[in-house]
């Protein structure tokens, strides 16, 4: 029997709209992507012995009334992840401001995309997964904001849900004859199921990268080092009480995997029946961790580029920022595996 897809009217913060729900044919785990907001997905579940759900992702309680668009779920950063210092850029030459709307007030944080209504432009239901596209054109769905971006672009992203995974595909395209300066960023929150503790204290993190971007609140100062005994998560060890907001850089290349993506971190828990694998493709090449206060769950944030990124490369620095040609094409992969299921 395929996977079963469903569209349910519902709102948030205000915001109505589609929200689909994926589901296996033998109900055994569940998704559920909010189009209107940032087409995030909000929950990734399993279900327990006794039928009920066990969440994956964090979502937080009051979702509903206050759907802060990059607290919960899986939201998506677009044109650029992280911070943008003073939201500020030059793009050969050229100057663009952003709003500054980070917490601090001083900053452009996390790009367009997140806090935006998207449009679903295809579904499928297999028999081995289930899949929901959902589109994003700068010019068609946020044209005001065409005087802060270089170039004109539609991002792709595809949320597929397989009994044991959530695969995420994206596709970039660039209008027109200029150059697409980007950088894409994925922020899931993430928990593991049968874990009855609220706190991530106990949970056991693997991150297989060798250095970290220096930062200054949380923007880069330019500056790449070795890691720190407390940034250090090569070999798995305990949270523990580490407040992290974090950019690693420097991927472990030898954690690559047969389908060609590379191990980026794992996350586990001794009282959980499956440990969570984050991999990508090459082109995430960053890996932010950042510890909300409620520590219901952890961000383990993939990135093509480190926060600040237009800037860093300003000045010659290998930040990892992104340049499409118009008319070009790109595309990336990221994929959030469960281990230890049957």
């Amino acid at each position: 029997m395929p996977f079963h897809i469903r569209a349910i009217h519902d709102s948030a913060g205000g915001r109505a709209g589609e929200v689909y729900e994926l589901e296996s044919a033998d109900m055994s785990v569940r998704a559920e992507i909010w189009p209107q907001w940032g087409f995030n997905c909000l929950r990734w579940q399993m279900r327990r012995a006794d039928s009920c759900w066990d969440d994956l992702l964090y979502a937080a309680p009051e979702w509903k009334r206050n759907p802060v668009a990059t607290r919960s779920g899986h939201p998506i950063l677009f044109p650029f992840p992280g911070r943008l210092r003073r939201g500020t850029f030059q793009h050969r030459g050229i100057p663009f401001r952003l709003p500054a709307n980070d917490s601090t007030g001083q900053h452009a944080i996390h790009g367009f995309t997140p806090r935006n209504p998207w449009r679903v432009v295809q579904t499928s239901a297999e028999a081995a997964f289930a899949s929901v596209t959902g589109e994003f054109c700068l010019s068609k769905d946020l044209p005001e904001d065409l005087i802060h971006w270089p170039a004109d672009f539609t991002l792709r992203i595809a949320y597929r849900l397989l009994h044991d995974r959530l695969r995420v595909e994206a596709t970039l395209d660039s209008h027109g004859p200029e150059v697409l300066p980007f950088g894409l960023g994925f922020h899931p929150y993430f928990r593991l199921p049968a874990v009855n503790e609220r706190s991530i204290n106990d949970y056991r993190l693997t991150a297989n990268m060798n250095a970290y971007w220096e930062t200054v609140d949380q923007i880069p100062t330019g500056s790449r080092k070795r890691l720190t005994e407390r940034l250090d998560f090569r070999i798995p060890r305990r949270i523990g009480p580490l407040e992290l907001d974090d950019v690693l850089t420097d991927v472990v290349r030898d954690q690559s995997t047969s389908s060609g993506l590379i191990e980026l971190a794992t996350l586990a828990h001794q009282d959980s029946p499956v440990s969570l694998h984050i991999l990508a493709d090459s082109s995430f090449r960053e890996l932010v961790l950042f510890t909300p206060t409620h520590r219901e769950g952890i961000a383990i944030e993939p990135y093509t580029c480190s926060p600040d990124a237009p800037n860093l490369a300003e000045r010659g620095l290998d930040s990892g920022w992104g340049n499409l040609q118009g008319g070009g094409r790109w595309t990336g992969v990221v994929e959030y595996r469960l281990g230890g299921v049957e």
